[in-house]
């Protein structure tokens, strides 16, 4: 796959803590092995005992799961830790058909990476979604310190990279989740065609963005912004055009 040896560069994060979900030792260590050396505090687990072993006494910041694994698979697996856990995802797989990629962003995951891969790439990746998901040297990833977008009853905090309901329940989002409502906030009551969207998020979303993947992930938003059938609407499909955030947006501190 690769030599963890060549091509590592300073860490982003040295305090970063990633866990690699691998059955295969010998990628497994080759993973660790590469992750280390550029500054990160890195776990190996072998399959989900050991994954869920390792969650409940340490703090993690991002998993690399591998799809195929003994037991649960990495997409089992990756739908019940996002319902416990907003904590960044990021699949493994030899399989690098589009319907896999659409269904681990449908059960959660925030990027997607096939395998063979090169060093450079998965650390890019890792490095961007850890920018997304604690912003660049602790620092907000968009907006002021402190900074609210309301709408619709709804409040997004940019500093915390919370969501709000309107009883004030926060209900959790996944890395690409976030990204892609933001992107909604900074240009509400637009019609924003698929195209646009992927561009507007460009620096922020971490999966090689496609058509399809915006469907996903605008599917996803609306299951928690539009929980029953009598629920406002607030993404609204533009049949051909796109999508749109309806209700008005204030800014505030």
């Amino acid at each position: 796959m690769m030599d963890p040896a060549r091509g590592t560069t300073p860490p982003l994060d040295p305090e970063a803590h990633i866990l690699v979900v691998e059955d295969d030792g010998e990628m497994r260590a080759l993973i660790v092995k590469l992750l280390r050396q550029s500054g990160f505090r890195v776990t190996g687990a072998r399959d989900g005992r050991e994954m869920w072993e390792t969650l409940g006494n340490a703090q993690v910041d991002l998993v690399l799961l591998d799809v195929m694994l003994p037991g649960q698979s990495g997409l089992d697996l990756c739908r019940a830790l996002r319902a416990k856990s907003g904590v960044p995802i990021i699949m493994v797989t030899a399989r690098g058909g589009e319907t896999d990629r659409v269904l681990g962003l449908e059960l959660g995951a925030d990027d997607y990476i096939p395998k063979p891969f090169g060093p450079a790439e998965l650390l890019a990746r890792v490095r961007a979604l850890l920018r997304r998901s604690r912003g660049a040297a602790g620092e907000p990833v968009a907006g002021s310190a402190g900074e609210s977008i309301t709408f619709g009853g709804w409040t997004l905090d940019t500093r915390r990279r919370e969501l709000a309901a309107p009883d004030g329940t926060v209900v959790d989002l996944s890395g690409g989740e976030y990204d892609l409502l933001l992107a909604f906030c900074e240009h509400p009551q637009r019609v924003l065609s698929r195209d646009q969207l992927l561009d507007l998020a460009r620096n922020r979303m971490a999966y090689n963005g496609t058509e399809r993947s915006v469907d996903v992930m605008v599917s996803r938003l609306r299951r928690k912004l539009e929980p029953t059938e009598d629920s406002p609407a607030v993404i609204k499909t533009i049949r051909g055009a796109g999508y749109m955030l309806v209700p008005a947006v204030r800014r505030g501190s």
